[in-house]
């Protein structure tokens, strides 16, 4: 599986920006799709996750009411809606991938990662 993630950028606080990843190399079905960030000096965090069959999704609390996560069955692509940014929101953004069956909320569940994307956002 290969992902490749686009997007980011710098935004001032209450902004929005959209991040993608373009995915291929393999079907999704079956699989779960997250994006993940790092803040400097911070753990991995899985902001938001959603599986390809049936769309299910799940938030961090961090994010719920903020981000919003969804696919593109035809473009086998992933999207983070980010609104209402914050300052504490910049990070580096990563699209990862693995079998629905890890479950997702964890970083360390997915084995396949893109490359990351840096978001920045000024107070």
């Amino acid at each position: 599986v290969q992902l490749q993630a686009s997007g980011g950028g710098l935004m001032q606080a209450g902004g929005s920006l959209r991040l993608s990843c373009a995915v291929s190399g393999r079907t999704l079905a079956n699989y779960v799709m997250g994006w993940v960030r790092q803040a400097p000096g911070k753990e991995r965090e899985v902001v938001a996750s959603i599986l390809w069959s049936g769309g299910n999704t799940y938030y961090a609390d961090s994010v719920k009411g903020r981000f919003t996560i969804s696919r593109d069955n035809a473009k086998s692509t992933v999207y983070l809606q980010m609104n209402s940014l914050k300052p504490e929101d910049t990070a580096v953004y990563y699209c990862a991938a693995d079998s629905a069956v890890v479950g997702g909320r964890f970083a360390a569940d997915y084995a396949y990662w893109g490359q990351g994307t840096q978001v920045t956002v000024s107070s």
